[in-house]
């Protein structure tokens, strides 16, 4: 890309953001409609990326950039690498990004984080956040505001702020610090039904022999190939996808919080789905899973 053209890029952003999704999405496909994926079409792809190269350290495409390089990096396109590709395409052109979604759900973060920025949560911030979140109701549907909302409305329609409930508010808001220093989210919450859980489970039991496992996400320690011989050499069975019979997905600890949707992706967005729909299966973070394996030996 010349550099000349860079000084227009804020005049056409939104068009330049749907030019090039749409063009990563016929590229995937494209290579992909015959169910075979050569090196010269690998290749083909990595065009993309080079094309890209100058705003790769910019949203959305530093988010994009990750996922088509490892889904390329063995030379090989899975179905469920382009399936990951396809979705986050999708997610990052639609109305939610390209409107101003993108925009409030990062302040929503950062909101959070202002409040429990000096460790304490008062039930006049409570009140202030409540009208803050009825302003932008928009946001309904979309992760942590159906959480932070039922948190919010509980407390507030119950006897004050005691220990047990200050304690479970900081909890929650202390995950949003992370937002404001590039560190990723480590726990964040769900509301299922009437209920806020952790996505990921707290302390779970793992049993390795006969167990599906499948793995989203980067990790900070393995590659997948050595997260599948893990599983393999305990006696384990690694997934490449979600489904029914799967009991563990592992979510890798490397991540950018700043990402709107990467971060939360499709397999997770698909296991949280089976898990409300009453499957078994558990969401780990890979932490606890590296504490699994030390224990299987």
């Amino acid at each position: 890309m010349h550099a000349d053209h860079t000084k227009y890029f804020k005049f056409t952003r939104r068009s330049r953001l749907e030019k090039s999704l749409n063009s990563l999405i016929g590229i995937v496909e494209g290579i992909t409609i015959d169910g075979e994926i050569n090196s010269d079409e690998v290749a083909f792809l990595e065009t993309w990326l080079l094309e890209h190269r100058a705003v790769t350290d910019t949203h959305p495409f530093n988010e994009l950039a990750p996922v088509v390089r490892n889904a390329i990096a063995d030379g090989v396109i899975s179905d469920e690498e382009k399936q990951d590709i396809l979705w986050l395409c999708e997610k990052l052109r639609s109305s939610d990004f390209t409107g101003g979604t993108a925009a409030d759900m990062q302040r929503l973060h950062a909101v959070l984080g202002g409040i429990m920025a000096d460790g304490k949560i008062t039930e006049q911030e409570l009140r202030g956040l409540s009208d803050w979140l009825e302003e932008r109701d928009h946001l309904r549907t979309l992760w942590p505001y159906d959480e932070v909302s039922s948190l919010v409305t509980g407390v507030l329609a119950g006897e004050g702020i005691d220990a047990a409930t200050h304690q479970t508010l900081r909890g929650f808001f202390a995950e949003f610090i992370a937002v404001l220093d590039d560190r990723t989210i480590k726990q964040p919450l769900l509301l299922e039904g009437a209920r806020i859980v952790g996505v990921c489970a707290v302390q779970p039991e793992i049993s390795f022999g006969g167990s599906t496992f499948c793995f989203t996400g980067a990790s900070e320690k393995y590659t997948r190939a050595e997260f599948f011989d893990l599983v393999i050499e305990r006696g384990g069975r690694p997934l490449h996808g979600v489904s029914p019979n799967l009991q563990y997905l592992i979510v890798g600890a490397e991540g950018n919080p700043c990402w709107m949707y990467a971060c939360y992706g499709r397999k997770v967005e698909k296991a949280v789905e089976l898990r409300k729909a009453g499957a078994r299966l558990l969401i780990v973070h890979e932490h606890d899973f590296h504490d699994a394996v030390a224990d299987a030996g």
